[in-house]
């Protein structure tokens, strides 16, 4: 009987598919279906994905790990998408007792963008005017950079000011850096990169990016919230989530 089970159990473990790293059409698909065919909201979305950023930050950074007295976070936010996860990513870390302060060079007319930041405004989280490009500064007073900067959605070809020259910034900091989905500077399809950023933390959303196959360090999934008629469409693959947990450490 033993052997039978240990047979079965070698069988089942040969027909697991390994996890997909999906592409940049793959991930925009996904999502217009989760909108338009199961109903999610805009809102909802980057409501879960950001929580999750926070989660992963809590994991990889929890507080009584942090080097420095005051549990400060930088968190960087672009003009799209991401940026507004980054928002929400800032919100739940001030409710887990983090300090975050938000930089956010470009904000959106969009209404639901705008949503997010009166909320970080009202939770008293202030909002730097202006990134010092004196790199010690940044290494000082923060005890992590979160870059939700340019998405899935940037043209990388095409990054303008001011975040090209906030790029040169975060290249430099010796602060860890955790990036949003995927980081700021990589192209999406391309698992080899040389131009962006070397976060040393990764959040995953939805499903892992293809870029993210290169990437070597604390690599983290959100993805728990996915219907599983669509992670069966896609051939995600993914993995099982520990407990309760809505993101798992790959």
């Amino acid at each position: 009987m033993e052997k039978m089970n240990h047979s079965s159990a070698e069988a089942q473990a040969e027909t697991i598919e390994p996890l997909r790293y999906i592409s940049k059409e793959e991930a925009a698909a996904i999502e217009t279906e989760l909108v338009r065919d199961y109903r999610f909201g805009q809102q909802q979305l980057i409501e879960i994905w950001g929580q999750a950023c926070a989660l992963a930050i809590t994991k990889a950074y929890p507080l009584g790990s942090l080097a420095k007295k005051q549990p400060t976070v930088l968190v960087i936010c672009g003009p799209d998408q991401n940026g507004s996860i980054g928002l929400v990513c800032a919100r739940h870390l001030r409710m887990y007792e983090y300090e975050p302060t938000i930089y956010h060079p470009k904000r959106s007319p969009q209404s639901l963008h705008q949503d997010f930041t009166v909320q970080c405004e009202k939770m008293d989280i202030p909002f730097l005017s202006y990134l010092p490009t004196e790199v010690q500064l940044i290494n000082d007073a923060y005890n992590l950079v979160i870059d939700a900067m340019l998405g899935p959605e940037a043209d990388i070809a095409n990054i303008k000011e001011p975040y090209s020259g906030i790029l040169v910034t975060l290249k430099q900091v010796k602060t860890p850096i955790a990036s949003v989905d995927v980081p700021s500077g990589w192209d999406v399809d391309e698992p080899s990169q040389d131009d962006g950023i070397n976060p040393d933390v990764l959040i995953s959303l939805t499903a892992p990016k293809k870029c993210a196959m290169s990437f070597s360090g604390k690599h983290f999934l959100a993805g728990r919230f996915l219907p599983y008629d669509i992670q069966k469409k896609y051939d995600l693959n993914l993995p099982e989530y520990p407990g309760t947990d809505s993101l798992i450490e790959l």
